[in-house]
């Protein structure tokens, strides 16, 4: 059940004193969002998905028609598992993150430095180390996780909902299977001891099947509804595991069955916002922003080398962006998190604080 966000810095300053809030700051928002939608696709870059010969028409030229395009929005490093780590905490790669974590362990030592940042490697965070998450449940608002393929293979998922290794233990969904398509790490919230050592995790991180169901009224939408499609409608494999075409062309089905049920919603048609981006971009390592490497890496873009996960190009509906919007802006995963962060008068994660960091701002949301 959703309530309105409290504007009160007195509550963002509390906040702000867990581990990996960066400052305590608190920006008014561009404009009066309240239910965001996140959709993650995977490994393209901008001038793949959105050029003239794109496989994905509906996403290069009928969402982009419909509402604000972004040609550079970046990833923040390479490979997976550190863009979406970075979206919902503000923490930078390091060594396993950027190795998509093939087994399941704590961040050690996983002492905090400056920038709100977690000094160590391994992939899950403390307790202590704080996501947009759980600051929304802090200020009595709602988050959930829709994961397609989820739960479809318990054994192999180890689990139904919120689904993850046992400590210690490999990743067995680093590949699809035929009937069971998840992937851990493209589900961020279960990286993290605040919400797996919890039983709402299972409430919360979920299968895609939910988000229909919460759709159907306002009171029923998350503030923050995170979805990632499996590795066949991801995009990330070329040829899907159940036999189909992937690539491209499956993320931008996927995107036609979903994107018009979101837009639908009395949620999102009251004061939604949808972004729809990709993890990292496949051939490029090059970074925005003022982008930082971190304490525990010092080329985010990993194996390349490079600064940062690449170009790869964005989409953002909502009912306060004029259609046909083109920024000249350049934003990234930490832009997005600070984004999400002001829409609802949160202190900024990790590197979401950087100092000059832009949120989106009136070159998106151009209607009134």
């Amino acid at each position: 059940m959703t309530r309105a966000p409290r504007w009160v810095a007195g509550a963002a300053l509390l906040a702000a004193a867990a581990l990996g809030a960066a400052t305590p700051a608190v920006a008014a928002p561009s404009a009066p969002v309240h239910h965001v939608f996140v959709i993650v696709l995977e490994n393209e870059d901008a001038d793949a998905t959105f050029g003239p010969q794109s496989p994905a028409p509906y996403l290069a030229t009928t969402l982009r028609a419909q509402g604000a395009f972004v040609p550079g929005y970046y990833g923040i490093g390479h490979n997976s598992l550190d863009n979406y780590l970075a979206m919902v905490s503000g923490q930078a790669p390091n060594l396993v993150t950027q190795a998509d974590c093939p087994l399941f362990g704590d961040v050690t030592p996983g002492l905090g430095a400056p920038d709100g940042q977690v000094v160590g490697q391994g992939c899950v965070y403390p307790a202590s180390v704080t996501t947009v998450a759980d600051q929304l449940e802090g200020h009595g608002l709602s988050w959930k996780g829709y994961m397609e393929d989820m739960g479809d293979d318990p054994a192999r998922d180890n689990g139904t909902a919120c689904a993850h290794p046992l400590p210690g233990a490999p990743d067995l969904t680093q590949q699809a299977g035929a009937g069971d398509q998840y992937a851990t790490r493209h589900n961020p919230f279960v990286y993290f001891h605040s919400i797996i050592d919890r039983p709402a995790c299972a409430a919360r991180d979920v299968p895609l099947r939910a988000l229909g169901p919460d759709l159907t009224s306002a009171a029923t939408t998350p503030n923050l509804s995170f979805i990632t499609p499996d590795l066949c409608h991801d995009g990330h494999d070329a040829t899907c595991a159940d036999g189909g075409a992937g690539g491209l062309a499956a993320a931008d089905a996927f995107l036609r069955t979903w994107v018009p049920r979101i837009t639908a919603a009395p949620a999102f048609r009251r004061d939604g916002l949808l972004l729809i981006t990709f993890d990292e971009a496949g051939s490029d390592s090059t970074a925005c922003c003022g982008e930082q490497p971190g304490p525990n890496t010092p080329a985010p873009g990993g194996q390349s080398g490079g600064p940062g996960g690449g170009r790869t190009g964005a989409v953002l509906l909502s009912p306060f962006i004029k259609a046909g919007t083109v920024s000249t802006y350049d934003y990234n995963h930490y832009s997005a998190l600070r984004s999400v962060e002001d829409a609802f008068g949160l202190p900024h994660l990790g590197y979401a604080g950087a100092s000059g960091l832009r949120p989106f701002g009136g070159d998106i949301f151009t209607a009134r």
